[in-house]
């Protein structure tokens, strides 16, 4: 699309959008949250008696790692999610990713203040290397793999088994047709947690500390899959250009930018942003069953008890709703909480202040129950909108990074 002849890249405009307002509101929910273990730990620290006895020790350290929130109690719940089994287990584990936006404008300081890498192809899951075995959980909190891996703990042998608080808990991409773990981040390394440590903190363990084991080497007995780490880029022309048409050893699907600052935040972000085209990416838009891209946008909502059919962003946008009377007549098929499939129609979408309040759509069905991530996510739906009629195209980001040089900002390697 950005080699469209005869179009010439749209000018970058310094636009305060929807995206752009909640990138600010996380930045500064993240620096309250710092303020607040800050303060915390003076409590702790000033508070802090030892114990009478020495039999009291284990109750003050219990109560201690209790009150504390972040980050502990982040990597405590997802190894005590092991304890769950079937639909609730799925369900607590389908909860522990962080989820990109799609970048529906331009980030302010995109050359500054944002990392990039190209997106593998393949199945997005959570791999959690505990107690000598390592098991990977797809985005719909299914198990995808139990395997031994070289990870820390990851198996049972003598080079890799530990003691139960060592752990590593890793984001990774599956690809299927080299049968490898690409790795796009980092949340726990030997039972250190990285939750609450910065995207360009984490990128940096994540590159040196899995070198320094075999998990990077092929596969062996005790080692059923390889691991490879994504390469991050400071977002500059060149690294844009490397990352958008470069050798890589994957199917490449889209480009992340990750904004350096982010924390490592379950579910829907702004300061991960997905971005893609027809030239680095084979699944643009969404298909139909028999892999055809439909004539008319398709789109995932979710039903609510009083008819309206929602986003599955939190607090959810509502984008239509069903009539009473077609509910009733199929009541015994459609129920609340159900994933509905939708086209949008040739009235197309209502947008106000970056944000869509209504929407011509047409019911097509109901969607898989069991689809990963439930319904379609706000900015999903209007990036697909634009990528039909006016898409953000990479001459465009090009244009802002150019723009970042002008105005003066600095890059920091990641």
């Amino acid at each position: 699309m950005a080699g469209q002849a005869g179009v010439p890249p749209r000018v970058h405009k310094r636009s305060i959008s929807d995206q752009q307002r909640r990138r600010e509101i996380a930045l500064e929910r993240q620096k309250q949250s710092r303020r607040d273990l800050q303060q915390h730990a003076r409590q702790l620290a000033s508070g802090f008696s030892p114990p009478s006895s020495p039999s009291q020790w284990d109750d003050a350290a219990h109560d201690a790692d209790c009150s504390h929130s972040s980050p502990g109690s982040k990597r405590k719940g997802i190894l005590e999610g092991t304890k769950l089994k079937g639909g609730k287990a799925r369900e607590f584990y389908s909860q522990q990713l962080m989820l990109p936006e799609w970048m529906v404008d331009i980030p302010i300081n995109l050359k500054k203040d944002w990392c990039i890498m190209a997106r593998p192809a393949g199945q997005r899951c959570l791999v959690i290397a505990a107690n000598g075995s390592t098991i990977s959980r797809q985005r719909n909190g299914r198990i995808l793999h139990c395997f031994p891996s070289a990870l820390p703990n990851g198996a049972r042998t003598r080079d890799v088994a530990a003691a139960s608080h060592v752990y590593c808990i890793l984001d990774c991409i599956f690809h299927a047709p080299d049968k490898t773990y690409y790795v796009v981040d980092m949340m726990c390394w030997r039972g250190y947690s990285l939750y609450d440590c910065s995207a360009e903190f984490r990128f940096f363990w994540m590159t040196t500390k899995l070198a320094e084991t075999g998990a990077l080497n092929p596969p062996t007995a005790h080692h059923r899959y390889r691991f490879s780490v994504v390469p991050v880029f400071e977002c500059n022309t060149a690294s844009l250009q490397a990352v958008y048409t470069g050798s890589v050893a994957f199917v490449r699907d889209g480009l992340l930018f990750v904004n350096r600052h982010a924390h490592y935040q379950m579910g829907l972000t702004p300061l991960v942003l997905l971005w893609k085209d027809a030239e680095c990416s084979l699944y643009l838009f969404d298909t139909d069953s028999q892999g055809n891209v439909p004539a008319h946008q398709q789109v995932v909502l979710e039903l609510c008890s009083d008819g309206t059919v929602v986003t599955s962003d939190q607090p959810p946008t509502v984008l239509g709703s069903l009539p009473s009377d077609f509910l009733q007549q199929n009541a015994q098929y459609l129920k609340p909480g159900d994933l509905l499939r939708f086209a949008i129609g040739d009235q197309g979408i209502s947008i106000v202040d970056g944000k869509p309040v209504v929407a011509d759509i047409h019911f097509q069905g109901l969607a898989s129950k069991n689809r990963a991530g439930g319904a379609d996510s706000c900015t999903k739906i209007l990036f697909q909108y634009a990528a039909r009629h006016s898409p953000l195209t990479i001459a465009d980001l090009l244009v802002a990074i150019e723009a970042s040089d002008d105005d003066g900002d600095t890059s920091m390697a990641c």
